[in-house]
């Protein structure tokens, strides 16, 4: 039980930091996103290479406990990435009817969050 609350508390207070980080990424590139969900896009892909990273890099170091590697991949990247904002964005402009840039917007972001990933996993085996 207590395990299990400070898991909560960890994941908690990254998931703050997390969220902080996303408004600000949003607020940067915010003015820049008229026509395709710019700041979107860059938190999913940045956020899919850190998680690829981190929990590459993580599985190696066994001085990183279970609750801080949980804090940081459930609750700052958790909170930080927007796959929900960019699910509701996709339908929206399909919906809209503007299809070609909803593939492109779905398709892009699938296509370049695999690619960030992989290379914060090659990033995270070289650092380990």
């Amino acid at each position: 039980m207590k395990k299990t609350l400070i898991m909560c508390l960890s994941i908690g207070l990254f998931g703050f930091f997390g969220s902080l980080c996303r408004y600000g990424v949003a607020r940067l590139l915010g003015r820049y996103s008229a026509f395709f969900p710019w700041s979107t896009l860059l938190i999913n892909i940045t956020g899919s290479f850190f998680l690829g990273w981190f929990l590459t890099w993580a599985h190696s170091r066994l001085q990183i406990s279970d609750v801080v590697r949980g804090g940081i991949a459930i609750g700052f990247v958790g909170a930080y990435t927007t796959f929900s904002t960019y699910m509701f964005e996709s339908d929206r402009m399909l919906a809209a009817g503007e299809v070609a840039r909803g593939i492109l917007y779905i398709a892009g972001s699938v296509a370049l969050g695999l690619i960030a990933v992989r290379l914060g996993v090659i990033l995270g085996q070289r650092t380990s």
